[in-house]
């Protein structure tokens, strides 16, 4: 009769022991890597945000709102590279808006007066209508910025008032967008300070789980609306 060889339960238990030592680990570094892009998307709004204020402070103008004349005359830039500025009936009226640039809209203009100016890193042309490579910054998940005096963030009050506000742009996971909000608001997608907004991207229906986030399911559509 030949003899039986076998794992004793002894084996058995170490091998499941180490399972759960690499689940273990898996599961905490995922921990980690999300706690990490919460940080760093919050960092990034934090600069936005002292960014902004720093250029009102210094103009005693919002940033893409400040006329041309003086954008030239005041912001340094670069000799040969003329620094824009906005014009017509909305502008230097203390609001961002989609309009109103020279070359493109206020909230295109913001980014390259910030940079000229020195408060962001990088180089953003100001021309345009809507969001490029060469006129506005991104997020980690590569969705485009933006800060405009509007109506595009969800509100339990209807209708929604305008207000300016800080876009955190899309591409951004809902669990991610979900962890966000509970780490520098209420958690809660229609109140607050950090709203759901759906611009260039997500949809209530996807993103949005009722009055709650839809973090049990990774859309990677979503984007948030920091109110100023």
């Amino acid at each position: 009769m030949r003899k039986q060889n076998g794992f004793t339960l002894i084996e058995i238990a170490i091998v499941l022991v180490i399972i759960g030592l690499l689940l273990g680990g898996v599961l905490k570094g995922q921990e980690l890597i999300t706690a990490a892009r919460v940080r760093n998307l919050a960092a990034q709004l934090d600069g936005v945000k002292i960014a902004y204020l720093g250029f009102q402070d210094r103009y005693r103008a919002l940033p893409g709102d400040y006329p041309l004349g003086a954008a030239n005359a005041n912001i340094p830039g670069p000799a040969g590279n003329a620094t824009l500025g906005c014009a017509g009936a909305n502008c230097s009226n203390g609001k961002i808006d989609d309009t109103g640039g020279v070359g493109g809209n206020e909230s295109i203009l913001v980014w390259h007066q910030l940079a000229r100016a020195g408060f962001i890193i990088g180089s953003y042309d100001g021309v345009a209508a809507a969001p490029t490579a060469t006129n506005t910054p991104t997020n980690p998940f590569s969705g485009y910025l933006q800060i405009i005096f509007d109506n595009d963030y969800s509100d339990v009050a209807a209708p929604v008032a305008n207000a300016m506000n800080i876009k955190t742009g899309s591409n951004v996971p809902s669990p991610i967008l979900a962890e966000l909000d509970r780490k520098i608001d209420d958690g809660l997608p229609q109140t607050g300070a950090l709203r759901f907004s759906p611009v260039w991207g997500g949809s209530t229906a996807t993103c949005l789980s009722g009055a709650a986030y839809n973090a049990a399911v990774d859309i990677k559509t979503c984007g948030g609306a920091q109110l100023q």
